[in-house]
Formats: structure tokens, C-alpha cells, sequence
């Protein structure tokens, strides 16, 4: 809610003290104010009189109307100079107290027609903060009320009157505690009539001036019940301004406001068009499926167009804007609907205002009154729900006799009826036809976005199902069929690759069966009900002939028998021919079979009633006529949904999701992490009794507490087993790197050793070299002088083979070294005169001396 306090234009400034030197004596204007009341009281004196010299003929601009020093001055700071057409012809009207209906077409300047009188009322009547609401402007939409809003700020920037927006989504507290100190209330009428109450501030007990704006859309079936109650809240003597583009004349909606002598005033009745002139309107007929392909097109090749793109629901507007995004048409994209919240809807609102190329998709919220600068092209997507809504939708551009282009996508079941119906209203438009070759198509785009983003899925599904729905709720059934509607394609191209459920229409068919079934029972029944009359009737007739004579009685009866058998026959033929096509879509009918396979069979024998006027024996009870009418009761066949599923599991007992395991005897295994495993808990859960028994509840949990426990001792012995497990095995597998065989991966290197022929010379004999090796074997170590050589070979006579290994074991590696130092000291000045071959033999004979 926003406030404006200003002080008047006709206000005197207070005169400058003068100070002549003497500084005690000071000159003060003492009755100032009185003399301000008083010029105020003649200024409005001379402009109330001059209201009835007004001639919206001799008008050119808005100092020819007496008007206030302060609203003139606020339309000159503004731009506004020359009054339009509506202007001139309701000012003069709505200033001398007159009910005004107003009807222009879209964009000639409705809203400063009433703002200028509410202002001029509220200011000669000399309204301040202290006298409450003075004015109440009631519109459709948030962003038309947002729109007039501005609009009074900007008009009545002079005037010392307090204005407030009262609108849903804002700070419902904040407005309550400012409702009292409010002189001009532009608001929705669902929030007003919440303030009206709940809010003990509120009182309009002294509102002078009622404005509908878009009155025909406000007086609708949409806001009947709230306008009532607002209507019945408001005081009768008042001034009651009505304005839209298609003004509404119904005798009931001008009772229900109380009008007083209106005054309609239409500028452009005898015109030739219902639109503006400047405006271009055509249509262009495709089939359902092809409409994003067409407006994806549309959108490539006008890019640097601002354009606005009507749909008929918030579902398709969130999935065409969500799609568009990705599909980067190459525009900045906006979506304007009713589920966002109203910061959002007012940040977009101003946004698409702002920018000059632009693309916004929006349902009919934007439809009415929002005063769009400089729309180059209007796209009805969907048909509008008739004349009156193309007529506001088409409207949004060539505004204030500026240029624009309007276009209608139709479908071909839509074309012929929609045309009538926009004829009638003395709307121009042609056809155009699109070119083929710059089509583009996106629906293989969209699959593959489809298939990435489940969220986006979602939203086509319900795009799709809104879109169906809106149809099917339209009022003209000649424009709009559902079953012409073709929902597999029109899901494809949406990128789905299977077509939702339209559960509304399945439940809609079901009801209208239902209803032909019961017509065609209850002209069933009348039959019936119609030959056992005729049959009574006859009776009577046969008991009278039967006091004249048997013969006659039996000659009458069977030509009575014959002529009912024929008349039932005819009758049943008649009636199957009436109701063929109701009900052949079962084939029979319930209680009633038509139409059987079996030729022999008689039509009519159904419906033949033998034997009723025979007396019965008395322990029979006789048949009435319900029961002979009534039909056989079946079952009807209903679709297996989710819910049903469940209901019967629930029924049975049978818990979702459950895995049983048998043993070999074919014993249950019971489960000890989901099931209870004691006797006492299974008796526990068996019993079906309310309430919790405290006491077999501990005793259930002590006894499941055991079981749990050796669960867990199992468990802990498991681990350890696994643990003792891994451990052989890593300790297997050291053992076995450990232990070297002979194989080429496991052979030692031997790249370190001498070249043999360079240490020993050329090979010698044979028995040299076994004598040579034989000492070296038992010895281990080389003989480096005679005397040092004599000396081991005594000590390896007289110690055992054994002995000689288990010392070289004890010694270790540090021995092996020092023999190898030995080796190479000796070998290098020994000159044993072997072959490379027996060198090399040599050479391993040492290496495994040494290991062994």
C-alpha cells in the first residue's frame, strides 16, 4: 500500500517576517488559514458550475474542462494534453453526478476517463484522511490494479488525498492497520471483501464513487458471489462508474449495482470494426500437433520483435517457457501466470514493459487492461473462449492508434465456428498460410530434454492433461470438441513418448453411458409397464366372453394370444431401431440382451410377460410388477487403479514387498533382522486386541533381546573365522614368495660374475678340473698357498660331511662373504687352464655349495 500526502496547489505559502530593525515586534498573519478555506470554497464553487456548461464538442484539450489547478498541472507533468474520445464524452458526464457505462475499444485512454472525475469528486467535496474511503476502484487483475495505481500516483501527485493498492500476495497486516486512513482503494475483490471481513478498521459507510474497471469481467460468473457481498456492504447512494472494451447491457447485472438513470456511452458503436484500425489481424489453421512447431518458427524468424503469447492455462505457460529456454529461440523469454507469486508477477510485469525485445508467454490474466508500450505481435495460441476475450487479447497492441499485428491459431474443428462468431462481432481478419520451407521442427528436441530432465517430463504431463481439460470445459461446444481432438499426436509433439491419462474425460464418459443406459431402461420399462396394461385389459374382455361360450372363449384367445405376439413383435422392432446405437457400444444392454448371435431365437420373447392372470398355488408368493421390471443386477467392470490395489492387500492381509524362505522339510526360515523369532511374540502379534499390554511387552522383548544376543555372538564368531581365514592364507602366500625353486623366473642373477677365460686361461683335462672341484666341495674354501691347502684338507678328513655343513649353516652370510673375497683374491692369480663351458659349470657348482 502506498500513501501520498502533498500539500494543494491552491494553498497560499505563508508571508516572510519582516525585521525593521526592532527586534520585539514581529508582523504574523493570524487568520491565514481562514482566508485559504474560503478561496478553496470559491474556487470549487466556480468549477461546480461551470460542469453543466460542458461540450465534449468544443473539447480540445484538458484546460477546456473545469478541472482543478492541481490535476492539471499533474496531467501536464505527465504528457497528457489532448483528451481521447471516451475522454471528452465521459468527463463532462461523471461530473455532474451521473452513473456512467463506458465502452471504447482497447487502448483509447479508459483509465484516465474515471481517475480525472474520482479525483475531481473527492477534491470539491474537500476529502481529507480524517473522512475515510471516498473511492473505490475495483478491478479483475493484480497488474491492471498495479497499472491504475501508478497511474493515480503519477495524475494526483498534487492532490493531498492517500491511496491505496489492496491486492492478494502482499502484507495482509500491514494494509489492515492503514485501511482507515485511505481515501482511494484500487484493489482485486478478493482481497477487499477479506478486509471487509476481518478487518474491524475498514468502514466505507462514506464512499461517493464505485468504479468497475473491465466491468463485464468482473460481473461474470467468476466474481459473482464476492461482488454480491460487496455490493451489499457498500452504501446505495452512490456514483457508480462502469468502463470496459465490451460493456456489458444485461438488465439483472445493472439491478444487482443499483444504478441510477445511466448514461452509456459509446464512442465507437457505429463504427465500422470492433478493434482499432490501426490494427492487422489474421488466422492461420494447423493441425493440434503442428502449433509448437509453428510457434517455435514464428519465434526464430521475429526476433527482434516484442511479442506477447496468449495461452489458456498456467500449466502450458510453465512447460512453453521452461521448453523455449532450452530450445534458445534466440529472445529473452518471460512467463506471466497466475500460481506466481505477485513480486514475481510485478517484476516481470515491469520487466516486459522495460525491454524492447522481448518474448512473454501469458494466460488471460494479461488479457485485460495491462497497457503494454510498443507490442509489436500478439499470438493467440490457444482459441480465446469467445469474441469478447480475442477482442482484449488482440488489444494488448496498436494502442492509442499505434501500429500492431494480431495472430489466431485455429484448429480445423475451431475454424468455421470461431470465423461466425468473430464475423458477428464486426471483427476483420484473413487467413494467411505458412511457408513450409522455414518451418522447423523441435519435437526431437524436446524428447531428448524430456529424457535428461524428469522435472520437465512432469511439466509436459500436466501441460498436456490442462490443455485438454480447458477445452473441454469451454462453454461453446461448437467451437470446441474434445473428441476431435487428436491427444496421441499432440503428446508426441509435446516430446512424450506415451500420452497421459485424461482421467476427467474417462470419468465424464462414464457418466453420459450411465445416462443413456437409465433413458433406455426407463423406455423399457414403459413398454413393459404399457403391454401388461393391454393384457389386463384383455383379461377382462375374455372372462365376458367366457359367460357366452367356451368355443368363443378359446377362438378369442387365440386370436388375442396372436395379435400380442404380433403387437410385442412390432413394438420390440421398433425399439430396437430406436436404441441401436446407444447400445451397441455393449451389446446388450443390462438386464435386456439385443442383438444375440442365435437366429432361432424369438426378439420379442424377452419382453414377453406368459401366464400372469393364472391363479397360483397360495405357498407361491406372486410376482409384482417391480420385480418382473427390475433388470438383473451385474457388476460393472471397473479399471484396476493404485488405490484398489491396496485396498485389497489391506483386505487379504498380504504385506508388500515380503520374501519367505522354506527349508527342505518345507518349514517357514524365519528372518530374526524383520521378523520376531520368539513363541511369546508371535502369540503377541497374533492377538487382535487394543491398546498396549505393557507387561507381555517387556516379557517379548526380554525373550527377543536373547535371540538377538546369540545372533550377535554368531556374528562376532563369523568375523573372527574370516579374520583367522585371511590370515592362513596371507601367511601361506609369504611362504610360498619365500621359497625359491629353480624355475627361470626364481634363477639368481649371475651377470656379476668374472669372465672365466680372462681368470683361469684355456680349459685343461678333465681329471684337473674334478680334482679341483673335489677340493673346493669339501673344503668351501679356496687354497691360497700349499701349506694353507694341506692344512684343510686334514681337517675335512677327519670331520664327517655333516659336520661341515651344519658349521657352514651357523656361520651365515657373513662366511659366504669372506670366501667370496677369498675366491676373488685367489682366482685372480690362479690359472686353472679351463674351457668357458667348464667354467661356467664350475661357476654353479659353487652357487649351490653355498646354498646347501
Amino acid at each position: 500500500m502506498g500513501q501520498e500526502h502533498k500539500p494543494s496547489a491552491s494553498s497560499k505559502k505563508p508571508l516572510k517576517q519582516k525585521n525593521n530593525g526592532k527586534t520585539g515586534k514581529k508582523k504574523v498573519k493570524v487568520w491565514a488559514g481562514k482566508k485559504k478555506g474560503v478561496r478553496e470554497e470559491v474556487v470549487i464553487e466556480r468549477l461546480r458550475s461551470q460542469y453543466k456548461k460542458i461540450n465534449s464538442k468544443k473539447i480540445k484539450n484538458f484546460n477546456d474542462f473545469p478541472l482543478s489547478d492541481a490535476t492539471l498541472k499533474g496531467l501536464k507533468d505527465n504528457g497528457f494534453s489532448e483528451p481521447t474520445e471516451i475522454q471528452r464524452e465521459s468527463i463532462g458526464l461523471s461530473l455532474r453526478g451521473q452513473d456512467i457505462l463506458g465502452a471504447a475499444k482497447t487502448g483509447s485512454g479508459k483509465t484516465l476517463a474515471f481517475l480525472i472525475p474520482v479525483l475531481e469528486i473527492l477534491y470539491c467535496k474537500q476529502w481529507t484522511r480524517l473522512d475515510g474511503t471516498g473511492a473505490l476502484i475495483i478491478t479483475p487483475t493484480r497488474e491492471l490494479a498495479y497499472q491504475i495505481f501508478e497511474t493515480l500516483r503519477k495524475v494526483g501527485a498534487h492532490h493531498d488525498f492517500s491511496a491505496g493498492l489492496i491486492i492478494g500476495g502482499k502484507d495482509l497486516k500491514f494494509e489492515k492497520s492503514r485501511m482507515d486512513q485511505v481515501n482511494i482503494i484500487i484493489c482485486t475483490p478478493g482481497r477487499l471483501l477479506q478486509h471487509m471481513d476481518e478487518n474491524p478498521l475498514f468502514d466505507c459507510h462514506n464512499l461517493q464513487v464505485l468504479v468497475l474497471d473491465e466491468a463485464d469481467r468482473i460481473l461474470d460468473l467468476g466474481f459473482q458471489q464476492s461482488m454480491n457481498n460487496i455490493i451489499q456492504n457498500i452504501p446505495t447512494e452512490r456514483q457508480t462508474l462502469l468502463f470496459s472494451a465490451t460493456q456489458t447491457k444485461s438488465v439483472q447485472d445493472l439491478a444487482r449495482l443499483s444504478l441510477k438513470d445511466p448514461m452509456y456511452v459509446s464512442v465507437h458503436e457505429h463504427a465500422a470494426h470492433s478493434t482499432p484500425e490501426s490494427l492487422a489481424q489474421s488466422y492461420l489453421v494447423c493441425e493440434l500437433e503442428e502449433k509448437l512447431t509453428v510457434l517455435y518458427s514464428f519465434l526464430r524468424n521475429h526476433v527482434k520483435h516484442k511479442i506477447l503469447v496468449f495461452m489458456s492455462s498456467c500449466k502450458q505457460v510453465k512447460f512453453m517457457y521452461e521448453a523455449f529456454c532450452q530450445l534458445r529461440t534466440g529472445a529473452s523469454l518471460l512467463a506471466l501466470y497466475g500460481s506466481l507469486h505477485q513480486m514475481r508477477r510485478m517484476a516481470i510485469y515491469e520487466e516486459f514493459c522495460r525491454k524492447s525485445r522481448v518474448v512473454m508467454f501469458a494466460t488471460d490474466i494479461a488479457a485485460r487492461g495491462l497497457d503494454f508500450p510498443a507490442v509489436n505481435w500478439v499470438v493467440q495460441l490457444d482459441c480465446p473462449e469467445d469474441a469478447d476475450t480475442y477482442i482484449h487479447r488482440a488489444g494488448r497492441t496498436a494502442r492509442l492508434e499505434k501500429c500492431g499485428e494480431s495472430l489466431l491459431i485455429l484448429l480445423p474443428s475451431e475454424k468455421d465456428a470461431m470465423l461466425q462468431r468473430l464475423e458477428d462481432r464486426k471483427i476483420p481478419i484473413k487467413e494467411i498460410k505458412v511457408n513450409p520451407e522455414k518451418l522447423q521442427n523441435p519435437s526431437r528436441k524436446l524428447e531428448s530434454f524430456l529424457a535428461q530432465s524428469p522435472d520437465l517430463k512432469e511439466t509436459a504431463q500436466r501441460a498436456f492433461v490442462s490443455y485438454v481439460k480447458s477445452v473441454f470445459l469451454m462453454k461453446d461446444k461448437k467451437v470446441f470438441d474434445v473428441k476431435a481432438l487428436d491427444t496421441d499426436a499432440y503428446a508426441r509433439s509435446l516430446g512424450l513418448a506415451v500420452p497421459p491419462r485424461i482421467r476427467f474425460l474417462q470419468r465424464k464418459l462414464q457418466q453420459e453411458n450411465a445416462k443413456k443406459d437409465q433413458q433406455i431402461k426407463k423406455l423399457l420399462d414403459a413398454k413393459v409397464k404399457s403391454k401388461s396394461e393391454n393384457k389386463t385389459d384383455s383379461g377382462k374382455i375374455n372372462d365376458f366372453d367366457d359367460e357366452s361360450g367356451a368355443e368363443d372363449d378359446h377362438k378369442s384367445g387365440e386370436t388375442s394370444s396372436e395379435s400380442e405376439s404380433n403387437d410385442e413383435e412390432d413394438s420390440s422392432t421398433k425399439l430396437d431401431s430406436e436404441t441401436q446405437k446407444n447400445v451397441s457400444r455393449k451389446g446388450t444392454s443390462e438386464g435386456f440382451n439385443f442383438g444375440s448371435d442365435d437366429s432361432d431365437s424369438d426378439d420379442g420373447d424377452v419382453l414377453k410377460l406368459k401366464r400372469r392372470n393364472h391363479e397360483l398355488v397360495n405357498d407361491i408368493a406372486p410376482l409384482t410388477e417391480e420385480d418382473l421390471t427390475k433388470p438383473e443386477s451385474r457388476k460393472k467392470s471397473q479399471p484396476l487403479t493404485k488405490a484398489a490395489v491396496a485396498k485389497k492387500f489391506l483386505r487379504k492381509k498380504i504385506q508388500a514387498n515380503k520374501k519367505v524362505v522354506f527349508d527342505e522339510s518345507g518349514e517357514v526360515v524365519l528372518d530374526p533382522k524383520s521378523q520376531k523369532m520368539s513363541a511369546l511374540a508371535q502369540e503377541y502379534d497374533g492377538e487382535d486386541v487394543g491398546g498396549i499390554d505393557i507387561e507381555k511387552a517387556k516379557a517379548m522383548m526380554i525373550e527377543e533381546d536373547q535371540f538377538d544376543k546369540q545372533r550377535f555372538r554368531e556374528k562376532i564368531r563369523a568375523k573372527h573365522r574370516e579374520e583367522k581365514k585371511k590370515a592362513k592364507l596371507k601367511k601361506e602366500e609369504e611362504a610360498e614368495h619365500d621359497d625359491f625353486s629353480s624355475s627361470d623366473e626364481s634363477a639368481p642373477d649371475l651377470s656379476w660374475l668374472p669372465d672365466p677365460d680372462k681368470i683361469y686361461g684355456k680349459r685343461g683335462s678333465d681329471e684337473e678340473s674334478e680334482e679341483f672341484y673335489t677340493k673346493e666341495d669339501t673344503s668351501g674354501y679356496p687354497s691360497d698357498s700349499g701349506s694353507d691347502a694341506k692344512e684343510i684338507q686334514t681337517q675335512n678328513e677327519e670331520s664327517s660331511p655333516l659336520r661341515t655343513k651344519r658349521k657352514l649353516k651357523k656361520q651365515g652370510g657373513k662366511k659366504v662373504k669372506k670366501v667370496r673375497k677369498v675366491k676373488e683374491q685367489s682366482f685372480a692369480t690362479l690359472d686353472t687352464g679351463l674351457s668357458l663351458q667348464e667354467d661356467e659349470e664350475l661357476a654353479l657348482k659353487f652357487l649351490r655349495a653355498s646354498r646347501s
